[in-house]
């Protein structure tokens, strides 16, 4: 358990973003929190992919997008259910930067 306490501080900073940061938009906020968590999502994977030496990173998008499910039928409507994708492959990309970045400072040292 003491191996994944980094991915485990992650994931759960995700679920405060998925459910808490919602509480406080109001009906016209929705584009602008959905940006928000998105670049959120992207920051969060980025800094798993430069910290994170397990492999078990890699299932961190598979959780995102998964964690979000939740979420949609709590503050939005069934057609956001899309947005998980979304997440998904940001979350890819993020956590693919930060891998790259890493392994790119790591041979340069």
């Amino acid at each position: 358990m003491k191996r994944y306490v980094e991915e485990l501080i992650i994931v759960v900073l995700q679920l405060i973003i998925f459910f808490v940061l919602p509480l406080f938009a109001g009906p016209t906020d929705m584009i602008g929190m959905v940006l928000m968590i998105v670049l959120a999502t992207l920051l969060l994977s980025f800094i798993l992919g430069v910290l994170s030496n397990d492999k078990v990173k890699y299932a961190y998008p598979i959780i995102v997008a998964i964690v979000f499910i939740p979420s949609v039928f709590i503050y939005y409507n069934e057609s956001a259910l899309v947005h998980s994708v979304w997440y998904l492959v940001v979350a890819y990309v993020g956590l693919l930067l930060g891998t790259v970045i890493k392994l790119t400072v790591k041979k340069l040292k």
